[in-house]
């Protein structure tokens, strides 16, 4: 058995969308077979890309990254160690998982829902932003926002989504003055909220 650490890739296929829907299969090299057949998503005209994103394992005993159901934006990633949060506390807590995004990719981590509302767990910087060059391990930091129980995550549990989105890079260009618009330099609050009324253009 060879001892390096196995590495693995997300292996994916344009499937063409048509008004009945698309078939197709997003496949984990080595371990995982998923089928998206089931998926009822209705024509826009085009097909889905998926990009292939080279993905290692620094630790074999926990699952990689996964899609919970067909059409999820976010794949779930796992703590690789035992974690207790006492109340208002943080931890960054490692997933055994690193990346090599493609150019113009970019990997947001954000809580899970289910965890958030009925735990209250969270994460300091939500959402967490992972660049294409960065090659390390994808660490999350938790924080538990309940004010009386602590958290107990074990290893292996999901604690965070990871979503892959395509990114610009902007050019940014020095000028005198910007154009105007409708908003102008109005901020905070400047369209309403909740008790108030939004505002009236003109008034």
């Amino acid at each position: 058995m060879p001892s390096r650490i196995p590495r693995f890739a997300w292996q994916g296929e344009s499937a063409p969308l048509t008004p009945q829907g698309w078939t197709g299969a997003l496949r984990y090299s080595g371990r995982v077979n998923q089928s998206a057949e089931s998926l009822d998503t209705p024509s826009v005209g085009g097909a889905v890309e998926r990009p292939t994103i080279a993905l290692t394992m620094l630790d074999d005993g926990i699952e990689p990254p996964a899609y919970a159901l067909p059409g999820d934006a976010g794949a779930d990633l796992r703590t690789t160690e035992d974690v207790v949060l006492e109340p208002g506390a943080r931890a960054l807590v490692p997933t055994g998982v690193a990346l090599a995004l493609p150019v113009g990719f970019v990997g947001f981590v954000h809580p899970r829902s289910g965890l958030a509302v009925r735990q209250g767990l969270s994460l300091v910087n939500a959402p967490g932003t992972i660049d294409a060059g960065y090659r390390g391990e994808i660490k999350v930091p938790l924080l538990n926002t309940d004010r009386t129980e602590a958290i107990r995550l074990r290893r292996g549990d999901r604690i965070a989504q990871l979503v892959i989105q395509r990114v610009a890079q902007a050019q940014f260009v020095l000028v005198d003055e910007l154009p105007p618009s409708d908003r102008g330099a109005a901020g905070f609050g400047s369209t309403g909220g909740f008790g108030a009324e939004a505002p009236v253009h003109g008034a």
